[in-house]
């Protein structure tokens, strides 16, 4: 996969992760799950295409 690819993917997950601390921290729970929501879609798509990004057990989705 190209560089461009693999930094974008990375630097979406990292803004998805941000997003959702914020709205954990406004105790906004409809924003929380949101972002955890796209958390995982971030990852789906980086497993999809051999990119390994370190995650949380929290992040790790249960098929």
């Amino acid at each position: 996969m190209s560089d461009v690819f693999d930094e974008e993917l990375r630097e979406q997950l990292a803004e998805a992760r941000r997003l959702r601390a914020s709205a954990r921290e406004a105790d906004d729970e409809d924003g929380t799950q949101a972002y955890a929501g796209r958390i995982t879609q971030l990852l789906r798509i980086a497993a999809h295409h051999g990119i390994t990004v370190e995650h949380t057990m929290d992040e790790t989705e249960e098929d």
